[in-house]
């Protein structure tokens, strides 16, 4: 007859020791509290505050003064609006003044971005997947001297162009402007990263196993993983000629070829020429026209250039 201690041994054998579950760690009150709701700053919060008031004052005075006329722009305080609504008339009379030489302007600074930006884009996609996927003898090389061309300014290169543009017979041209907003390394450095991360090599192998080439293989693999980056640039280097200056002021004499920076420049240096007219009224209304087209490239592409620009920050 067996006794209670072998078939408990029996027991154990045949059915293999138990274990008890780990007790579960509580986290304390106060770390679960810290965790669901992060403590604030005070002064982090006021410096916000601080950044928030430099950028949105000066839009929300532009904004308001394009409603003012030019008299209302003396006689009322500049954060609000006069006795006159006049921004429909302001915005009438800048289509219109000088035989309304704004709208040739606006065209010729779509022209310099299309042409431009869209170009400066086309080229860092190409360089930077090229500088990405393929190995080639000089590639340090190419990538220092991308690395020294982020860091120099484009001022510093803007004499240097336009002697070479005068031998060679370019200035007073568009191609002046366009030519130069081609080539921006900093674009193709951001291209250069962004395919490294974003195409995966066992991807480009798999299309070149299945038979297809590379000029397919770039189009309807890898484009498609570019996107992203794609707008971001497009977005840096539309952003770059909308706003450019210096190189137009230097390269262009023809007010019929000037960009919308030039020409509101020109408008506001009529004040102080010997009997110019003042239209302080149509500069800041032309400014707000200005930079709706950014404001709404930004707002309509934000989730390509958010995505865009968080690519790469994570290593896996």
């Amino acid at each position: 007859m067996a006794t209670p201690t072998r078939t408990a041994a029996r027991t154990t054998r045949a059915t293999g020791p138990r274990h008890a579950p780990p007790p579960r760690l509580r986290t304390p009150r106060r770390q679960r509290h810290s965790l669901a709701r992060p403590r604030r700053s005070v002064p982090l919060t006021l410096l916000t505050g601080l950044v928030v008031l430099y950028t949105l004052v000066p839009l929300l005075w532009l904004v308001i003064s394009a409603t003012k006329s030019q008299e209302g722009l003396a006689d009322s305080f500049g954060l609000w609006f006069g006795g006159d609504f006049s921004l429909w008339d302001n915005v009438k009379e800048t289509f219109t003044y000088n035989d309304g030489v704004f709208t040739r302007w606006l065209l010729n600074t779509l022209l310099y971005v299309v042409l431009g930006a869209g170009g400066a884009t086309v080229l860092a996609v190409l360089g930077g997947y090229a500088l990405a996927k393929f190995d080639f003898p000089g590639k340090r090389v190419v990538f220092a001297v991308v690395i020294g061309a982020v860091a120099v300014p484009g001022t510093a290169l803007a004499v240097p162009t336009f002697l070479m543009f005068g031998e060679m017979g370019l200035t007073n041209t568009p191609w002046a402007v366009i030519i130069p907003s081609l080539i921006s390394p900093f674009g193709l450095y951001l291209m250069w990263v962004f395919a490294t991360e974003a195409i995966p090599a066992e991807l480009l192998e798999a299309a070149r196993v299945d038979g297809a080439g590379e000029l397919r293989t770039f189009v309807q693999v890898c484009l498609p993983l570019l996107a992203p980056g794609m707008v971001t640039v497009l977005l840096f280097t539309m952003v770059q000629t909308w706003n450019n200056y210096f190189l137009p002021l230097i390269m262009i004499k023809d007010p019929d070829w000037y960009p919308l920076t030039l020409g509101l420049n020109s408008w506001n240096a009529q004040a102080s020429t010997a009997g110019g007219e003042p239209v302080f009224h149509l500069v800041i209304t032309g400014s707000l026209i200005t930079i709706l087209p950014l404001i709404a490239a930004f707002l309509l592409l934000q989730k390509f250039w958010q995505s865009g620009l968080a690519a790469g920050s994570v290593k896996e």
